[in-house]
């Protein structure tokens, strides 16, 4: 079961202009350090507030960032909607593109679905782009979506679409529900959804980490993705953790915002796009001085702009 997709891929955060708009400059600038850094891009994700950006944003902002040199074959961006034509329409363009791979919500809005009817979406989505370009990685993300991928689905998927089902995403935030897909999918694309348990993921075949904090710390966990078996593998696992532990003790995607403002110089990074409300200034003081004094910085910002 092939799959091309590995290492540290970062839910890419999303820059808002005042009114609103995806801030396509500062995208661009974001997603060029991520890759001068050996991190992957998994644009239009949960940490991307990908569920507040319109399809026509998404298929726009995609173009943009592959006309700026962005390599597509590093992308993973996010396709996965409640709205079946969307999620063709998404997929299909990721596709034509020359995407390493799209990422996949289930249709969550109805809740208690069957298997049935998520393999009939899945499959409906496979039909609907007719490309054998495409690469699914199924997004399991319970604790939003409420409604996940079993792994009897997940088998059922990978027998009948054998290499279109390419991988997942597990940010079931159980351990033991990682380890038993990768105990019973070897050799499939299984990246963990953050990089608390990351080591043990990769000593056991996984295919590394799509994480928010990639988005500050991507240099540390590609690293940790490439040379999980170097003797400084758990300092920096002990390193990685360190700081998640930091950022997700507030909401994390102000939070990360409020570090990539801070590094970047650049207030306008702290817009989110409503419902969400970004961290006050008491919050940003702390959460700064909280990293500055783990000695945490951005490497390499200004050589990638």
């Amino acid at each position: 079961m092939p799959h091309t997709l590995k290492g540290a891929l970062a839910p890419v955060l999303t820059p808002i202009t005042k009114d609103n708009r995806p801030d396509a400059r500062r995208l661009t600038e974001h997603c060029r350090w991520l890759i001068s850094q050996d991190c992957g891009l998994a644009v239009f994700g949960t940490n991307s507030e990908g569920n507040s950006l319109g399809v026509d944003d998404k298929v726009t902002l995609l173009d943009h960032l592959v006309s700026e040199g962005l390599p597509p074959a590093r992308m993973m961006p996010g396709t996965g909607t409640c709205a079946l034509a969307d999620t063709v329409k998404l997929s299909r363009h990721a596709a034509k593109l020359g995407c390493g791979g799209v990422l996949m919500l289930p249709p969550f809005y109805y809740k208690d679905v069957s298997d049935e009817g998520l393999f009939s979406y899945v499959s409906a989505v496979i039909d609907g782009v007719g490309d054998e370009r495409l690469r699914i990685y199924l997004y399991h993300i319970p604790p939003v979506a409420q409604v996940g991928f079993s792994e009897n689905l997940i088998e059922r998927l990978i027998t009948a679409y054998p290499g279109t089902i390419a991988g997942i995403k597990d940010s079931s935030g159980n351990w033991e529900h990682t380890r038993a897909i990768l105990d019973r999918f070897p050799g499939w694309g299984i990246f963990c959804g953050n990089e608390s348990r990351l080591k043990e993921a990769l000593e056991l075949g996984g295919a590394g980490v799509i994480s928010a904090t990639c988005n500050i710390n991507p240099g540390t966990l590609a690293t940790l993705c490439r040379e999980w078996q170097s003797a400084d593998a758990g300092e920096w696992q002990e390193q990685a953790s360190a700081l998640r532990g930091v950022i997700q003790s507030y909401p994390m995607i102000q939070a990360l915002k409020t570090v990539v403002a801070h590094f970047r110089e650049d207030a306008n990074w702290h817009r989110v796009l409503p419902p969400l409300v970004g961290l006050d200034e008491v919050q940003r003081a702390s959460l700064v001085k909280q990293i500055m004094d783990m000695g945490f910085t951005m490497d390499g910002l200004q050589a990638a702009a």
